[in-house]
């Protein structure tokens, strides 16, 4: 986590977002993403296509190495952490359930900020105590007035208005182009009309 390291703290064993205490920790350090449609397993050095296969694999065959004596899986902190926000998975225009909110703030107070960033440890402990409750806990709410990352968090540009921002860049220089092109055509016709007009009214005097 970007404050955590910021703050150079070091989380103890008994928080929850301690890598020791991810149960899958392990298997995800034995993947291996050689290409686009190629992952390695770090166990048996067996290939698959796609990821979902490898952690089928993982499942099936090396289920046997997980770290179960004090392990949890990270995904069960993902209502706390706001993790269909930073995937896209759930629309935010769906209705708010007021008891999964207050159950997921519950969490993210009492397991995760009190536990991870105790403000006894310390002024870094209790920055990062502060940031933790604003960051995450806060948003969890029905009102609406609060949103998740509202400090701190970079906007990610989307490909398609990148896309057109680069079109457009490239556009511009040719559309200048046409324009002086056109005008100096104008310019130029005006000009030869009147050496014509002007021609003429020469051989009408004589």
């Amino acid at each position: 986590m970007p404050f955590v390291e910021k703050e150079r703290y070091r989380i103890s064993t008994r928080c929850r977002l301690h890598p020791d205490n991810d149960v899958y920790r392990d298997q995800e350090q034995h993947k291996f993403h050689k290409d686009t449609n190629e992952w390695k397993c770090g166990y048996c050095k067996k290939k698959f296509y796609e990821e979902k296969y490898l952690d089928r694999h993982f499942d099936n065959r090396h289920y046997n190495l997980l770290n179960e004596s004090h392990g949890q899986c990270l995904a069960d902190l993902c209502g706390a952490l706001h993790c269909d926000l930073v995937l896209d998975i759930v629309q935010r225009k769906t209705k708010c359930n007021p008891a999964a909110a207050a159950r997921n703030k519950h969490l993210c107070e009492v397991s995760l900020a009190h536990s991870c960033f105790p403000v006894n440890e310390g002024p870094s402990a209790g920055r990062l105590h502060e940031l933790f409750l604003r960051q995450f806990c806060d948003a969890h709410t029905c009102t609406g007035n609060q949103k998740p990352f509202s400090r701190g968090h970079r906007k990610r540009l989307s490909i398609p208005y990148l896309a057109i921002s680069i079109l457009t860049l490239l556009l511009l220089p040719l559309v200048y182009l046409f324009v002086y092109l056109y005008q100096r055509g104008i310019k130029r016709g005006s000009q030869e009309l009147k050496r014509i007009s002007l021609s003429g009214r020469k051989k009408k005097s004589y």
